[in-house]
C-alpha cells in the first residue's frame, strides 16, 4: 500500500486488525430473530442471507447495491455489466427476495446512478409504491469529451403500503432571509437571530449540500462507492424513529450502520466482502465516541462541512434540524 499524506484520515485496517475484526462479524446458518441481527454485521451473500432473516422486521430499507451495473471488482469479487434485461430480471428477483422483510409501514430508499435509475423504475413501480425521485449532487466525478460531465445520482423514494409516517420537521431548511416581510409589523414566518434573519422550510428532492466523502475526512474510506453519511442521516431522520430498525443488505463501508447507531435506530447490514466489513466494525467502534456527521453539532447539519455555529444551534427547539 502507498505511503498516505500526512493528513490523510482515511479509516484503514491493518492485517493485525483484519485478523481481530472478523470474529465481530456474524455468519448465519439458520433462521435468526430480529433481536439476534439487531446491531450485526452480516459475512454472505445479500440472496443466502435474506432466507435466514425473520419476516416483517425491516422499518426501513437502505439499498444501495454497489455494482450500478457497471464491471467492477469489488475486493476480488467481480460484477459483471449485464444487458438490460438481464439487469432487470436480477433486480426484480432482488426485490422479491427482500420483499418478506419489511413491515407493511417501511419505506425503502434505492440508490442508483441514472442509467440502471430507468431499469429499475418499473420494478419498483410493480412491487412498491414509488412516491418521489431524489437527485443528490456529488460534485466529484469524471469529466467527458464528448459528454456532460456526470455528477448526480438518484434515489427512488418507495414505500410498502399507504401507512407510512414521513417526519418531515426531522429535516426543516434552515435558510437566510434575504428579503423579510413583516405583517402588522411582526416578521412572517421567519425569526430575528444573532446570526441573521432566518426562516424554516420544506426539503426538496434536490440535494446540492452533499459532499462526497474524501481523503481528509474522517468518515472517509477506501470503498470506490462509499455514501455520505449526510445523505443517509437524512433519509434516516425522516423515515424512521428511535428504536426502528434500519436494514442494508450492501452495507459494504459501513453508512447506514454508522448513522443509524448515532441516531438511536437498530441496524443490520449484510456484506459478501470482510475486508469492507471489517472497516465497516471498526468505523462503528469508533462512532461511539465520535457522534458527530459531515458538517453535524448539537443535533445540527450545517450546509456543508464545517461546524454550525451558535446561531445555528439555537433553532433546536425540539428536533434535528439538517440544512
Amino acid at each position: 500500500m502507498p505511503e498516505r499524506a500526512q493528513r490523510n484520515r482515511t479509516l484503514t485496517c491493518t492485517e493485525d486488525e483484519r485478523k481481530c475484526l472478523a470474529g465481530g462479524l456474524a455468519r448465519l446458518t439458520s433462521t435468526v430473530t430480529s433481536d439476534e441481527i439487531a446491531g450485526r454485521l452480516v459475512l454472505g451473500d445479500a440472496f443466502e442471507t435474506v432466507r435466514f432473516l425473520p419476516a416483517d422486521f425491516a422499518d426501513l430499507l437502505i439499498l444501495a447495491p454497489p455494482p450500478y451495473n457497471l464491471t467492477r471488482n469489488f475486493g476480488g469479487r467481480v460484477f459483471c455489466r449485464k444487458s438490460q434485461s438481464d439487469f432487470a430480471d436480477w433486480f426484480r428477483r432482488l426485490i422479491e427476495f427482500l420483499m418478506p422483510t419489511l413491515k407493511v409501514t417501511a419505506m425503502v430508499y434505492v440508490c442508483w446512478d441514472w442509467r440502471t435509475s430507468m431499469l429499475i423504475f418499473p420494478v419498483l413501480n410493480g412491487c412498491l409504491r414509488i412516491r418521489n425521485r431524489i437527485t443528490w449532487e456529488r460534485e466529484k466525478g469524471r469529466g467527458a469529451k464528448s459528454d456532460w460531465k456526470n455528477t448526480t445520482e438518484d434515489i427512488w423514494f418507495c414505500t410498502v403500503s399507504d401507512q407510512y409516517s414521513f417526519d418531515v420537521d426531522a429535516v426543516k431548511l434552515k435558510r437566510r432571509v434575504t428579503a423579510p416581510y413583516r405583517v402588522n409589523g411582526v416578521p412572517k414566518d421567519w425569526e430575528q437571530e444573532r446570526g441573521g434573519k432566518y426562516r424554516l422550510t420544506h426539503p426538496s428532492s434536490n440535494r446540492t449540500d452533499i459532499t462526497v466523502p474524501f481523503w481528509s475526512m474522517r468518515e472517509n474510506t477506501d470503498h470506490p462507492t462509499q455514501k455520505p453519511e449526510k445523505l443517509l442521516a437524512k433519509l434516516i431522520l425522516t423515515s424512521s424513529h428511535p428504536g426502528d430498525f434500519v436494514f442494508d443488505p450492501f452495507v459494504s463501508s459501513g453508512t447506514t450502520a454508522v448513522v443509524a447507531q448515532k441516531l438511536q435506530r437498530f441496524w443490520c447490514g449484510v456484506n459478501f466482502n470482510e475486508e469492507y466489513l471489517c472497516g465497516a466494525l471498526k468505523r462503528l467502534r469508533r462512532a461511539k465516541q465520535e457522534r458527530s456527521s459531515q458538517g453535524y453539532a448539537d443535533g445540527v447539519f450545517g450546509r456543508r462541512n464545517p461546524a454550525p455555529g451558535p446561531s445555528q444551534r439555537t433553532i433546536m427547539a425540539q428536533k434535528s434540524i439538517i440544512e
